[in-house]
Parts: structure tokens; sequence; C-alpha cells
């Protein structure tokens, strides 16, 4: 077994576990390449049947390949990938999250991927290729994607007489008059537990703002858009607008105000959210709409990425490039999909079903922002998400809580 360590302290630390995965050429001659796959699938076995199919034909397709892939479980995934890359012995593909691939390709324990995909690049949706594009170079190839939308009681709306709202200017001219009917307007989680991916950034991204600058070097989610978005929230809170509980508001659905019929739109939700909305309030009473609109339309669409780590070798380079080729072609796209109920990352792949809700959501790929890669995006979410709360409970005002926030955050980035 090869165990080349890559130099860099932070993965070192765990670098004491040991993997039996390498890449390289087998003893027919073949070349090996392992794939690390996570729980795309839920129901376990049918994960195990449709990766061992998976592995099946591309060997049959490639036999000059000797492809492995190993299930792994998301419990402790980062020291998992970090200490196999210490270690220099894991392997060739991960499946990993933007903001991990930051994290890894910091420490250099990343190859770029561009080549396998160069012929297909206008295929993708652009902002998956930009969340896995760091230094100019693609350092990830997406599989597949998770979409987020407006889903709305329409029964509400129609009780009150009011039109859905689609912008923000319609949502705050629908607070009031909800409000005195003892219905909140829009949903929103404000707990530390909800990432904002799922609350805040959505809006900060709905008026035109980033949570980073485009270099990734200082904070950006100050500026007057972030100050916008949180206005907004704060604004509504006001009006009575979002439920009493949004500063502390965990993501559930079941047991909610929005399963209770007090809330009438969730601005972000995933197509197992509005099947419990569904449940809880009548099929015929929810529907699905596109992503609100500030100065622009956006929503959240996170990507998973196809990785090529620093283990692989050279003579296995252009091996592991069929294999990411492979798995994101169209024709695999659309098989995984239909088995994780995924969405597609390529304009030439159909949602993974029919009807109006996969059109829409299908639809909405297009305004899908993958949330900005960083190292550090984690550690900022951690020490905004609480001045977002002290905005949401009058202690601060909106641009007082963005500057306290940023100024911690920028401390950070300088300290990392």
């Amino acid at each position: 077994m090869r165990t080349r360590p890559l130099r860099f302290a932070a993965l070192a630390a765990t670098a004491s576990l040991v993997f039996t995965a390498c890449s390289g050429s087998g003893g027919d001659g073949k070349a090996e390449v392992t794939l690390w796959m996570y729980p795309v699938i839920k129901d376990e076995a049918a994960s195990k049947k449709y990766w061992a199919q998976t592995e099946s034909a591309f060997e049959k397709a490639n036999p000059d390949i000797d492809l492995s892939i190993e299930l792994q479980t998301f419990d402790k995934r980062d020291a998992q990938i970090s200490a196999a890359l210490a270690a220099g012995s894991g392997p060739d593909i991960v499946l990993i999250t933007p903001d991990q691939a930051a994290t890894y390709h910091k420490v250099r324990g990343l190859l770029p991927v561009g080549d396998a995909v160069d012929d297909q690049r206008k295929a993708f949706f652009p902002e998956t290729l930009k969340a896995a594009t760091l230094d100019d170079e693609l350092y990830g190839v997406p599989l597949f994607q998770n979409i987020n939308t407006t889903a709305y009681n329409t029964k509400i709306f129609a009780d009150a007489g009011l039109e859905l709202p689609r912008t923000w200017d319609d949502v705050r001219k629908a607070a009031p008059v909800l409000a005195k009917k003892g219905i909140a307007v829009m949903d929103y989680s404000g707990s530390p537990e909800q990432t904002l991916n799922m609350s805040f950034y959505p809006l900060l991204w709905q008026a035109a703002g980033t949570v980073f600058t485009d270099d990734g070097k200082d904070i950006a989610f100050d500026s007057d858009a972030g100050v916008s978005a949180l206005q907004f929230l704060v604004d509504l809170k006001k009006m009575k607008g979002l439920p009493v509980d949004a500063a502390t508001e965990g993501p559930a659905v079941e047991g909610a105000p929005i399963a209770a019929g007090k809330v009438a739109l969730r601005p972000v939700t995933s197509l197992p959210e509005l099947a419990q909305m569904r449940a809880a309030l009548g099929e015929e009473n929810v529907s699905l709409g596109a992503p609100l609109q500030g100065e622009v339309r956006a929503t959240y669409g996170n990507p998973g990425l196809l990785s090529l780590t620093s283990i692989n070798e050279e003579e296995n380079r252009e091996a592991a490039y069929k294999v990411l080729a492979h798995l994101s072609s169209p024709k695999a796209q659309e098989s995984l999909n239909a088995a994780a109920g995924n969405f597609p990352t390529r304009t030439d792949v159909k949602a993974p079903g029919r009807g109006p809700d996969f059109e829409v959501l299908n639809a909405a790929l297009k305004d899908a922002n993958p949330g900005e890669p960083s190292p550090a995006a984690r550690q900022v979410m951690a020490i905004l998400a609480p001045y977002i709360q002290a905005a949401l409970g009058g202690d601060l005002s909106p641009k007082e809580a963005l500057k306290k926030a940023a100024e911690e955050s920028r401390a950070l980035l300088a300290r990392s």
C-alpha cells in the first residue's frame, strides 16, 4: 500500500486511522479506481444493489478498469476523509459538498477534474460548476443536486382574497391582511440548528447579496443587500408576518405553525417537506411556486460533487476521469436521480418525476445557489446566526447586527 503523507498539520492529526483502499494498477494490469459513496439513496438495501450494478456495468464497458465503489456512512465523514488524505491512502474519488471541497482544496487534498468533463461543461447548470470551481480550476464534478422553493397554503390566501405572493413586495402587502386573522404570512427558522443556507442566505441572495466576496477572502454579508435582507425579516416580524418564535424556531414541519395552518407560505421547501405539509393541511391546499423574488429570484440548491483526491496516482488519472465522466453522464444521472429522488446538475437531464411539483422544482434549478464555497463557511454561519436572532428579537438593528457579525467573521478569516 502506498502511503504518501500530505504536508498539512490539520489533517495529519487524524492520520492514525488505517485504510485499505488505494489507487494503482492491479496484478492483472488493470487500472484500479476506488470511489467512496455516501447514502444518496436512503434505503440501504436499494443503495447496495444500485451501486453494485453501477460498478458491474462500468467495468463491463471499461474492461481495463477495476472500479471499487465503497459505501460509507455520513457519521464522522469529515474525520474519515481527512484521515485518508493525511495518510495518502484511501479513495481516488469521493462524494463531498462544496464547502468540503473548499476545505480539502486549501490543504492540497484535491486534484483538478476539468479534463474529465471539458467537452460537457456547457451541459451543466452554471451554478453547479461554480460551486466546484476554486482558483479558476474545477475540483468536483456535480453529480446531483437538491432543490428548494416556495410552498403555499393556498387555502389561506384564497380565504383572504389574496393572490399568491411572488415577490418581497407581495409578501409585505399580504402580511398585515393575514395578521388580522392571526396568521403569519411567511415561515422562518431562526434556530441555530437550521443551516443559514435554508433560512437567511436565500433572502440575502434574493437581495443580490453574497456571504463572501468573489475571491472568498473577505466578508460581504454586511453590504446594503445584506441589511436589506435582514430588514425584510425584521419588518415582517414587526407586522406579525413571521411566527412568534421565528428567532428560535427549528426547521421541522410536523408540529410547527406551518403544519397547523398558522403560516401561509414557506419560502425554502424541499420535496419531503412538501409531502409533510400536504399530509397536515390536505393535498388540495398546498402548492409549489417559484422562489421568491427581491432584487433577483434565488433559492438554495446544493450539489453533490465527485472530487478527485490527491491520493490518485498519475498513471491512474485517465481511468479516474472515465469514472467521473461516466457517473455524471446524462444516462447515469437520470438513473441515479430516479433511484434517489434528487435533481439533475445537467440541463439535458429531466427531473426524477412528472407532474406540476417536478415542473416547478425543475424550473427552480436555474435560480439555485449552491452556497458559497469557503473553508470557513460553517464557522461564519455559527457566528452570524445569533446576530440574526438578536435583530429579530429587537436587541440590535439589522445594520448593527451584521456589522458585529462581520467583524467577528473577518477576525476568523484572518486567523485561518
